[in-house]
């Protein structure tokens, strides 16, 4: 079966809130910035210039500089050396230094900035957001989009007020391989589900990658702790905070959320009715002393009718696996990019599947060029702010869980996480 177009499955609604539209003479308008026309060049700011931003983000929209007329003009971080070796490829790429500003404030006060990417700590994605969305600018933003429920509802809000266009980076929405679950999902193939599961296991935990020697007097330290109470730097603090509770709130979050987001998107699910969540700091105490989960374990219900659980134990590589199980069949979702499905013990197979397949994939623009594209033509990108919304909700309740160690329930309405 060839590849399918990926639009002919994903309706594209043009952003009809304040600001941004399809308008005449293909013009994008930003509400508080400049009118960008067909060959006008998007010009770029970076905030956050480690690992995601420089060789994620920047390598990922450079792959698009030449179709799609983009440029990166700036680049905000509190670590200088980040700063300036964001900076060699920018200049190697097109001929001319990026400003360098340590704040985020510096950057939304520059005139030649149309659109950023947030790859700052956890802790900061929504002061981020819901700054560039006040400025006007269009915004990439990594996951997980929030830390606090009651900042990611501001965040959010000023998104929907300013009407840019945002997509959040959980990037695998956009593989061939789950536009084509998606599908197979839609087809009735797996029938009723019952169970979703992800365990993602390793042998230690992932913010170890992360330590570097980082010098005092290199780093904007008050910039980095944010709205965090303060404390004395600290080299292993700054470059692995994904291990530290304040600034970043472990794997179900971090690593989850792309699992969530995958289940949201296939099934068509938008919030978890309920969820508990257990788990601690069990194999990795030593002199860094991360207070982040290495083991850990949510369970969310949906009222579709479904399980899905995701676990994590950072302390043994064995026994990773991903599914999706129905009562027509089970999805293998192991690899993001060729995941295969099966009739195989299923109560109530009909007959199409008939042992092990791959799933047929369904091409479509990555997800860095969806984003330019949507900038361009002002439709939704595959990953709209109300998908970051959703992934957010599941992860804050697991985490509301975690720390009473109480069931929790989302009430949408009210757009509050609430103990059972």
């Amino acid at each position: 079966m060839e590849n399918l177009s990926r639009r002919k499955f994903i309706k594209s609604s043009a952003i009809v809130t304040s600001g941004v539209g399809v308008l005449p003479n293909s013009l994008t308008i930003l509400k508080k910035g400049r009118a960008l026309g067909a060959n006008d060049r998007i010009r770029i700011g970076i905030i956050g210039c480690g690992s995601r931003g420089n060789n994620v983000f920047m390598d990922g929209v450079y792959k698009h500089a030449d179709k799609m007329n983009v440029e990166i003009v700036a680049l905000c971080d509190p670590w200088r050396i980040a700063r300036e070796e964001a900076n060699q490829k920018v200049k190697k790429w097109f001929g001319r230094d990026a400003r360098q500003v340590v704040s985020y404030r510096e950057l939304f006060e520059l005139d030649n900035v149309d659109a950023v990417m947030i790859a700052s700590p956890d802790h900061l994605h929504t002061t981020h957001l819901e700054a560039a969305a006040r400025a006007g600018k269009h915004i990439y933003v990594e996951k997980p989009l929030a830390m606090d429920m009651d900042r990611l509802i501001k965040a959010v809000d000023a998104v929907d007020e300013a009407g840019v266009v945002v997509q959040v980076g959980t990037q695998l929405r956009s593989y061939p391989g789950i536009m084509g679950t998606r599908e197979l999902f839609r087809q009735g193939k797996l029938g009723k589900l019952s169970r979703i599961e992800e365990c993602r296991n390793s042998k230690r935990p992932y913010w170890y990658n992360y330590l570097r020697d980082v010098k005092a007097e290199d780093v904007d330290w008050k910039e980095f702790l944010g709205d965090r109470p303060f404390r004395p730097f600290r080299s292993d603090l700054y470059s692995a905070w994904y291990g530290y509770y304040d600034f970043s709130h472990g794997p179900i979050p971090n690593l989850g959320a792309h699992f969530i987001d995958i289940v949201h998107f296939v099934t068509g699910a938008k919030f978890p009715e309920s969820c508990v969540c257990l788990g601690g700091t069990f194999t990795w105490k030593d002199e860094h002393e991360f207070t982040a989960p290495d083991c850990i374990q949510a369970t969310w219900i949906y009222p579709e009718g479904f399980l899905v659980s995701s676990s994590n134990n950072l302390g043994n590589g064995k026994g990773s696996v991903r599914n999706f199980y129905g009562d027509k069949g089970s999805l293998n979702m192991a690899s993001w990019g060729s995941p295969t499905y099966s009739d195989e013990d299923s109560p109530r197979p009909d007959g199409t599947i008939n042992g092990e397949k791959p799933v047929v994939k369904v091409e479509g623009p990555d997800h860095f060029l969806d984003w330019l594209q949507c900038i361009r033509n002002g439709q939704k990108t595959i990953a709209p702010i109300e998908a970051g919304y959703q992934h957010a909700v599941a992860v804050l309740m697991a985490m509301k869980s975690y720390e009473t160690g109480r069931k929790v329930i989302y009430d949408a309405k009210k757009r509050k996480i609430l103990s059972a």
